[in-house]
């Protein structure tokens, strides 16, 4: 038995004449007979179904109405319009799961309205994938069209004509990513969006943005991968951007690549066999521009203070409507994102969610609401009984009162206000007092027979206390020895072999086993590796060595002789002072080793034989022992020698000249 025909469902001007009672009769009556299409046998329901028959009507007219309805309409709202809604998109999907599908149902208007309506619905996005499948031909030639009528109006003068068809593509392209894929292949629809991107205002330039996007997310999770359609998509879209970088035009791409997560999807998505498109999408980083970063929608954090707000029955504050004044901005700001989304829904995610807005948006953007929310009117608007939520406020004991501060001054004079006015004073008392003014006062200057009589009890004689005998007072011997003695001595005594003999420092076995070490061993209580371990750090450290050799080689009053330190004649056999013998006589500069003739006064002549000198016979040993030893002191010495002979004859009392 075929069921009865439904009836068309009305536009938005007669809906709003008809009286609330006989629109809910209407809903009833809807949901009646969607539930009695339902029920139907597959063959029953395929005759139903026909291409003009009422049931296409209906639903082609009620989806068509429920995508361009506005927020406010009241009829589309409220728990029988939601069953309605339902029902409406069961009928569907099983019109779309059967092998003949009515054209009207794969037109243009119809799939963008019914994306428009379930843009988040899971069912919605597997049945279209499904119907690509068994009916991409059909759905490619009616997508074609509207794909060059777009492109026609997107490359004319004036691109706006086509704002309402770009944002009914952008809920299409949202749910089936095959559509995506189809906008996406040829130069022509992906060019128009760059040539439409410069001419267009800023909001129109954002839908752009997205179908752009959306398109090549389509291809990314189309159900058949194309790597070289998007290769190709990307590399156009490159060669687009560097042209109209030159000629000084907005750039579609720099907007893309800046605004949307379009590099990372990339990345993140194609596998290792993509690696073409992933280079080119990495080389199109070069065109991300801070300054066309949209500004982002800033979500203030909550601090939590350990304070509740307060709720209308509880301060009185609710004259503002059902719903506090506070809780309706929460309401907007969620609505801003959701326009489809009702304020009576809305109020029940925050009362789900405890009034975080960060929550409820990340629940609906995951899909992510419990069994009873997802089940609900996303389109209820709040009812005017509308209960504000219990207080959740416990009383709490009275905390005991504070204790009281007391002082030493509790109940004196001036606690108790019996302190004469005339001894208060702000500030200091006498401001006008100096210290001129205090010295020239003689009333409380000393007594100058007080002053006398101290100075003649002071005994100007007494000598300062003596505290060089304090120690015997003590009844013990006190050690007056300075700690670290010990190691002065040995260093005394290793610096004095070192000096003397550094080759019993030596680190082989025979200088351990010899004499001077075993005696420097029983002297110094040292071991041998601390012996030679001394010895190394000397030698890499300069200054300790200089300190020792100050420290310890200085005069200590042990000297038993004193050499005389006056001048003597030399002998006339010698060219030294005092030593050798020579014919030098007094004074004169002959007579010196290796001067050759000397020009002396005296008995020395003009000749100076004492010593060989490099003048001598040649072939004299002492003579050509002489010559050696000064060209070997000749580069080490230079002209020293000289210098110093000066200095002497300076010092005896000579002059220059």
């Amino acid at each position: 038995m075929a069921p009865p025909p439904i009836a068309t469902f009305p536009p938005a001007t007669l809906r709003q004449e008809l009286a609330p009672e006989e629109w809910q009769a209407c809903l009833d009556a809807w949901i009646s007979l969607a539930q009695i299409h339902l029920r139907l046998s597959d063959s029953e329901f395929v005759k139903t179904a026909a291409d003009e028959g009422p049931l296409v009507s209906f639903l082609t007219a009620y989806f068509q109405e429920v995508s361009h309805s506005s927020a406010d309409d009241s009829s589309l709202q409220g728990s029988k319009a939601s069953s309605l809604r339902k029902s409406c998109f069961l009928l569907t999907h099983r019109i779309l799961s059967e092998s003949s599908i009515p054209p009207p149902l794969l037109g243009w208007p119809f799939l963008t309205n019914l994306c428009q309506v379930f843009p988040r619905s899971k069912g919605l996005r597997e049945i279209l994938q499904s119907v690509w499948k068994r009916k991409g031909e059909a759905l490619e030639t009616e997508l074609q069209k509207m794909k060059n009528s777009m492109t026609a109006a997107l490359e004319s003068s004036s691109p706006e004509a086509a704002e309402e068809d770009i944002e009914r593509l952008c809920h299409l392209l949202h749910v089936s990513p095959d559509a995506g894929e189809l906008f996406l292949t040829g130069a022509a629809f992906p060019d128009s969006l760059s040539t439409a991107y410069s001419k267009v205002s800023q909001g129109l330039q954002s839908k752009l943005v997205l179908v752009a996007y959306l398109s090549v997310l389509g291809t990314l999770k189309s159900s058949k991968m194309n790597y070289s359609l998007l290769s190709d998509h990307l590399y156009a879209l490159k060669i687009r951007a560097e042209q109209d970088q030159k000629a000084g035009k907005k750039l579609l791409l720099a907007d893309l690549v800046t605004n949307t997560p379009f590099l990372v999807q990339i990345r993140d998505t194609l596998p290792n066999t993509g690696a073409r498109a992933k280079n080119i999408a990495a080389s199109l980083s070069v065109f991300q521009q801070s300054s066309l970063a949209r500004p982002k929608n800033l979500v203030r954090r909550k601090i939590d203070k350990g304070k509740a707000r307060a709720d209308d029955h509880e301060y009185a504050d609710g004259s503002f409507g059902a719903i506090h004044v506070h809780r309706m901005s929460l309401v907007s700001q969620i609505q801003d994102l959701f326009p489809e989304l009702g304020a009576g829904f809305v109020v029940k995610l925050l009362d789900e969610y405890k009034d975080d807005v960060e929550q409820v948006t990340a629940h609906l953007l995951d899909d992510s609401l419990p069994a009873y929310l997802n089940e609900a009117d996303r389109t209820a608007q709040l009812s005017d009984d509308h209960q504000p939520r219990e207080a959740h406020f416990t009383p709490g004991s009275t905390p005991p009162p504070l204790p009281e501060r007391r002082n030493i001054f509790d109940n004196d004079e001036f606690d108790n206000l019996a302190v004469d006015a005339s001894r208060l004073h702000i500030g200091r008392k006498n401001e006008k007092l100096t210290a001129d003014a205090i010295l020239s006062d003689r009333k409380t200057a000393p007594n100058k027979a007080a002053i006398l009589s101290a100075l003649a009890a002071f005994d100007s004689d007494d000598d300062e206390r003596d505290d060089t005998y304090d120690a015997e007072d003590v009844g013990g011997t006190v050690d007056t020895t300075m700690p670290g003695n010990e190691t002065d001595v040995n260093e005394d005594t290793l610096f004095k072999a070192y000096a003397a003999t550094p080759g019993v420092f030596g680190r082989d076995a025979d200088t351990r086993r010899s004499k001077a070490r075993a005696a420097l061993k029983s002297e110094t209580g040292m071991t041998d590796e601390a012996i030679e371990g001394w010895s190394i750090m000397i030698g890499r450290d300069p200054r300790r060595l200089r300190r020792l050799e100050m420290k310890f080689s200085h005069f200590s009053g042990q000297q038993r002789e004193l050499p005389s330190t006056a001048y003597r004649a030399s002998p006339a056999d010698s060219g030294t002072e005092g030593e050798n013998t020579g014919d030098g006589g007094r004074g004169g500069r002959g007579g010196f080793p290796g001067r050759g003739r000397g020009r002396g006064r005296g008995r020395g002549g003009r000749g100076g034989s004492g010593g060989a000198g490099v003048a001598g016979a040649s072939d004299d040993k002492n003579t050509q022992a002489a010559r050696q030893h000064k060209e070997a002191s000749k580069g080490s010495r230079a002209n020293h020698n000289r210098r110093d002979q000066r200095a002497r004859k300076m010092a005896r009392g000579g002059f220059p000249g």
